[in-house]
């Protein structure tokens, strides 16, 4: 492993991106014990202090752990699909507020996702992901719920609806795509919408789900990106000055 001190990067980003590669390579196995610090900064030609930024970045990332004792250290981490996931959701996120992107891509693409989950999980849901969509149309349905616990409700049926498919691959995938987005578009449009209408589309998501029919998830999310969207933009025209039609 080697780095370049010529390079304008942060020298422990470099550190930490030459570690990254040892473990993406198989040159570092998991439960694997680093190098001591003094030996990552002789290795690296670096002070310890650089050494110790760069562990906290790998780590920050899950891909190490430290343990203390004699027996202690840097070890590589075996980063699971769940220890991922909060970061997917955060990167998704900042990369939509940073770039601007449109209520419409956002809308567009994660339905998109969504209904090609539908086969898979309308044939591999279990009891428990129905059972957990069917407690947050409850949830939804009782008088006095915030705004804020409602899209909360949101994201977790939707949730349910994509874990459903059983593949923690897309589930990883469609954390960013789907979780990111939905707060966002719920928080443009929950003043507007109505939570009726919400509800019983989410009811005929679920029965499509329970009867293991792919084709009704699939017309419900449909209609569900329709209403959305028309939301978006009589927003946007409200913001505007402009009655949408």
């Amino acid at each position: 492993m080697k780095i370049d001190p010529t390079k304008p990067a942060d020298l422990s980003a470099q550190i930490a991106e030459a570690i990254r590669d040892g473990i993406v390579a198989g040159d570092l196995i998991v439960d694997e014990r680093l190098p001591s610090e003094a030996e990552l900064a002789e290795q690296f030609d670096v002070s310890r202090p650089t050494v110790r930024e760069a562990l906290k970045r790998l780590a920050a990332q899950s891909l190490i752990r430290t343990q203390r004792g004699a027996a202690g250290g840097a070890f590589v981490n075996r980063l699971s699909f769940e220890d991922a996931h909060e970061q997917q959701i955060t990167t998704a996120t900042l990369l939509l507020s940073m770039n601007a992107v449109s209520f419409e891509t956002a809308c567009e693409a994660r339905f998109a996702l969504e209904r090609a989950c539908a086969p898979l999980s309308a044939l591999r849901r279990s009891a428990d992901h129905l059972a957990t969509m069917r407690a947050e149309i409850h949830r939804q349905s009782q008088p006095g719920l915030t705004d804020e616990a409602f899209c909360a409700s949101d994201v977790a049926f939707h949730r349910a609806l994509v874990d459903g498919a059983g593949n923690p691959v897309l589930s990883y995938q469609l954390a960013g795509a789907v979780e990111a987005m939905q707060p966002l578009m719920n928080m443009i449009t929950f003043t507007a919408r109505s939570r009726d209408r919400i509800i019983g589309l989410h009811a005929r998501i679920a029965d499509g789900l329970e009867a293991r029919d792919a084709g009704l998830v699939e017309a419900a999310l449909t209609e569900l990106e329709a209403y959305t969207a028309l939301l978006g933009r009589d927003r946007a025209a409200q913001s505007s000055g402009r009655v949408a039609r």
